[in-house]
């Protein structure tokens, strides 16, 4: 810690304390002890690696990004395949229409991401956080475009710790261009998710943005930018609550990135031709590329740490070492620790990998996404809400009868026009005096006043429930809704 930040130190002096007069003060000339109140960020250029672990990195890259940039493009019959339509309470994805009565999904939605995060956390680590967490997919994106511009990683600090000259500006300006391209473009595909992609792209060209539009595109935008250019490792190990919690769902037989300490030990450098054997040297030659290819910026050989989001870097660069060395690969590597403690072969570590708490997690995520699924196969292709009437009370109309008046609220989740036939049961003589069909276009929401009567004296006076049946066609569906009738005294 410098001299020039005293806001960031503490002068600690020893004191002694009295029983009787409290603390007394140190005598002259007393030690001084400096305590830093925090430790200054240091800037983590990681090294570009190639390897089986960073080509899955790429795919998963890729794969992601096409989903997330392509989704938004994709046409279904006459409208966008997945869209958010908050203005008019409509969610499309591909061919179902959900409302927001159909929270429930939403809902099965997270129990099985939070089943699945369990799940895969307890086999093999933080594979999510280090394959397709958006935090390590744009921060692989901006990394790359920061090497297309500045070179690698020893050019950046070559660079970063030079003086400004015309080669410095301009690449650190084509790739501070290049970095709000991307925030841009990933703002505008976020919010072509809730408003028709093709709308927006009209209205950006003609610049008639509306407000809510351009603040979250920039918002959205200047996250990816602050987030993968310049915070990176910082999220993972400060912001994410993940790294703190993950050690509750780990356990010693979970596949984790593990540094074999009884092989690699003691560490040094040697020639490729040394005897490894006479230097009683392990195979680590203490080259530390594990440590610059980690995006977080820890060394794999002191431990398990929470920093580690277990993307597999350091295990692809040091296979590249070993294969260069003639020495046997898997020094870092996916294993347990009590596979590493007790040697055990791989197949022995696959079976204890699936031990009684991963079938369990197995089992009832299985339960859960097999019961989402048949909740959507069967799900009626409408829904219907039934009110009272508030302004009209139960009343005697001509003839003698009374007469109850209901809404009822018909949405249609179908991409097709239609009719729907209502009736009520549940007392004797119980019919609906008022229009009993209704037509309702597709993918839109109608309320319908509905009038039951019934004979005057067909029951006793209080409140009695009945039940409405509404039935669509062409689809022949069938949706039950409860209310009561009341017979006033």
């Amino acid at each position: 810690m410098s001299a020039s930040a005293p806001s960031a130190e503490k002068k600690i002096i020893p004191i002694a304390e009295s029983p009787d007069k409290g603390p007394i003060a140190p005598p002259p000339g007393a030690d001084e002890e400096t305590i830093a109140l925090y430790e200054a960020h240091k800037k983590i250029y990681p090294r570009s690696v190639s390897g089986y672990f960073s080509k899955w990195r790429w795919a998963l890259v890729f794969l992601t990004q096409l989903v997330f940039y392509g989704l938004p493009w994709l046409e279904w019959g006459q409208r966008q395949a997945v869209l958010f339509d908050l203005g008019a309470r409509r969610f499309y994805i591909f061919n179902l229409v959900l409302y927001p009565q159909d929270f429930v999904y939403l809902t099965g939605i997270l129990v099985i991401s939070a089943l699945s995060l369990f799940l895969f956390t307890a086999v093999a680590g933080r594979l999510w956080c280090g394959y397709a967490c958006p935090q390590t997919v744009y921060t692989e994106i901006f990394l790359w475009l920061e090497k297309l511009t500045e070179g690698d990683r020893s050019a950046r600090m070559r660079r970063d710790a030079g003086p400004w000259t015309l080669d410095k500006a301009w690449r650190k300006t084509a790739k501070q261009l290049l970095w709000i391209a991307v925030g841009l473009w990933t703002g505008f595909t976020f919010v072509g998710y809730f408003t028709p992609v093709h709308t927006l792209s009209a209205e950006l060209l003609s610049l008639s943005l509306g407000p809510w539009e351009t603040f979250w595109v920039l918002f959205y935008g200047f996250a990816t930018y602050g987030n993968a250019g310049y915070m990176r490792e910082q999220v993972c190990k400060y912001m994410c609550p993940y790294a703190r919690f993950q050690s509750a769902m780990f356990d010693k037989d979970t596949l984790i990135v593990t540094y074999d300490e009884e092989r690699g030990e003691p560490r040094g450098a040697r020639s490729k031709k040394a005897d490894v054997s006479a230097l009683k040297l392990g195979a680590c030659v203490d080259c530390s590329l594990c440590v610059q290819v980690c995006p977080t910026g820890i060394d794999i050989r002191k431990g398990l740490q929470y920093e580690c989001i277990g993307c597999g870097a350091c295990a692809d660069v040091c296979d590249t070492v070993m294969d260069k060395m003639g020495y046997a690969r898997g020094l870092v590597k996916y294993s347990t620790q009590n596979a590493v403690s007790q040697h055990w072969t791989p197949a022995q570590t696959l079976r204890h990998v699936l031990r009684p708490r991963v079938m369990v997690y197995t089992v009832i995520l299985l339960a859960v996404v097999v019961a989402m699924l048949t909740s959507l196969w069967m799900r009626a292709p409408f829904k219907v809400d039934v009110e009272r009437d508030r302004g009209s009370l139960a009343r005697i109309v001509s003839g003698g009868r009374l007469e109850n008046v209901y809404r009822l609220q018909i949405m249609n989740a179908q991409e097709s026009t239609q009719t729907f036939e209502i009736s009520a049961d549940g007392l004797p003589g119980l019919v609906v005096a008022s229009d009993a069909t209704a037509e309702v276009g597709p993918t839109q929401s109608r309320w319908i006043a509905v009038r039951l009567q019934l004979p005057y004296e067909g029951a006793a006076a209080g409140s009695h429930p009945i039940h409405f049946s509404v039935q669509s066609t062409p689809t022949t569906a069938v949706v039950t809704e409860k209310s009561v009738f009341i017979v006033p005294r």
